[in-house]
């Protein structure tokens, strides 16, 4: 396993986007999660738990995040009992039928049979702009389609696995679901490209600083 530093120094040493997207895929998308080593049968068995709810196969189902790594290059911190076990579903059937009840609600909105306030407004833009890339966040979702029966589903199951009643062990369990292998690629890029220009920019400060100071 890379630790937080030496994934961070590698990161900014990266020049093309090719070497950024085999990065990702080398430490982010492949391999075992950090909350997982060693225990790889029981790796399989969280994922099948989850696959076999949502009636899709088990290797449509990854963890990202801090649970992934062993900590966040974003946070600049260490996975700890504070984090939480981020999954990612890349299921097209699964995002589809999700987006099934979307398109329903998103009729009822447009004829006025719902009512909703300007900050759930807020909150569905911003969970139509994951939409837009491809990835399905239900925790964006406004107050006013929490009475959904798919709403309630989803987070009783992601609540019936967490906080020790699951392989994963004693922490919250959140997830999203990806339209393709390919989006989820291209957000996890996407993020560690900015996160590799936020690290030239402050090395470039840094180095700005200390001329002036020499």
């Amino acid at each position: 396993m890379i630790d937080l530093q030496n994934f961070l120094n590698s990161l900014q040493c990266l020049g093309s986007d090719g070497e950024l997207i085999d990065y990702c895929r080398k430490y982010v998308l492949h391999g075992t999660p950090y909350i997982f080593i060693n225990r790889e049968d029981e790796y399989y068995d969280f994922r099948k738990r989850i696959a076999t709810n949502f009636n899709i196969s088990f290797n449509e189902v990854f963890i990202t995040g801090s649970a992934k790594l062993g900590f966040s290059p974003f946070k600049k911190k260490q996975f700890d009992y504070d984090s939480d076990i981020d999954v990612a579903i890349v299921s097209n059937v699964l995002y589809e039928e999700i987006m099934e009840s979307i398109r329903c609600y998103q009729m009822e909105l447009r004829k006025s049979r719902r009512s909703i306030t300007t900050q759930e407004i807020d909150r569905y833009h911003s969970f139509l702009e994951y939409v837009a890339l491809g990835w399905i966040r239900p925790d964006k979702l406004p107050i006013s389609f929490q009475i959904q029966d798919m709403r309630n589903d989803w987070f009783d199951f992601f609540r019936s696995i967490s906080y020790n009643k699951s392989e994963v062990g004693d922490y919250k369990v959140s997830a999203g679901v990806f339209k393709s292998y390919l989006c989820f690629e291209h957000y996890t890029m996407s993020g560690f490209k900015d996160l590799k220009k936020s690290l030239r920019i402050k090395s470039l400060n840094i180095g700005v600083k200390n001329a002036k100071t020499n």
